[in-house]
C-alpha cells in the first residue's frame, strides 16, 4: 500500500466513524428544546424508501453492466447509486433530527422485523467504509483491489438497500 492509499483509507475510516456516530446520536441522543416537530418530515420515510429502491435497481444494473464488460456505464451507474445512497443518508439524518426516536413496529411478525432491523443497522454501519473504499479503488483504477472488495461490498450494499425498503413496508 502506498502513502496515498494509506492517507485516503484513514480519511475513509474517519468519515465512516463520524457518520455512524452522528446517525447513532440523532436516533438515541437528546434534541434541543423545541426542535422535534418544528419541521414537517412526515414524508421523508417514503422518500428514504424510494431512494433505497432506486439504489437497489442501480446496484443490480451496475452488476449487470460490469458482468457484460461495459465498464464506463458501470462506473456511471455505480457513482449514481452512491449518490442516491448519499441522498438517502442526508434525508435520513434530517428526518431523525426533527423527529426523535425510531417508529415503533406494531405488526404481526416482531421476530422477523427485529432480525431484519438489527442486521440492517449493523450492515448499514459496515457498508459505509466498504462502499467508500470500493469507490476509491474504482476511482483510482486499482481494478484488482476494486474487484476484490466489490465482491464483498455489493451483496452487503444490496441487502442494506433492500431491507431499507422492507423495513419501510413493515412500518408503514
Amino acid at each position: 500500500m502506498n502513502n496515498n492509499d494509506s492517507f485516503w483509507l484513514r480519511i475513509i475510516y474517519v468519515i465512516s466513524i463520524v457518520i455512524s456516530g452522528a446517525v447513532a446520536f440523532l436516533i438515541l441522543g437528546p434534541r434541543p428544546e423545541g426542535i422535534e416537530g418544528s419541521l414537517d418530515v412526515s414524508g421523508l420515510p417514503l422518500v428514504n424508501a424510494s431512494l433505497n429502491l432506486v439504489t437497489t435497481v442501480l446496484l443490480i444494473l451496475g452488476l449487470f453492466l460490469i458482468l457484460n464488460k461495459k465498464r464506463a456505464l458501470h462506473k456511471n451507474v455505480m457513482l449514481t447509486s452512491f449518490g442516491t445512497s448519499a441522498a438517502f443518508l442526508v434525508s435520513y439524518i434530517i428526518y431523525h433530527w426533527f423527529k426523535s426516536g425510531p417508529k415503533k413496529y406494531i405488526g404481526e411478525y416482531p421476530e422477523m422485523y427485529f432480525f431484519i432491523l438489527i442486521t440492517h443497522i449493523i450492515l448499514a454501519a459496515i457498508i459505509i467504509p466498504l462502499a467508500l473504499i470500493t469507490l476509491y479503488r474504482g476511482w483510482t483504477n486499482s481494478l484488482p483491489k476494486h474487484k476484490k472488495i466489490a465482491r464483498i461490498t455489493m451483496p452487503i450494499w444490496l441487502y442494506v438497500s433492500v431491507t431499507g425498503v422492507v423495513i419501510y413496508v413493515m412500518l408503514y
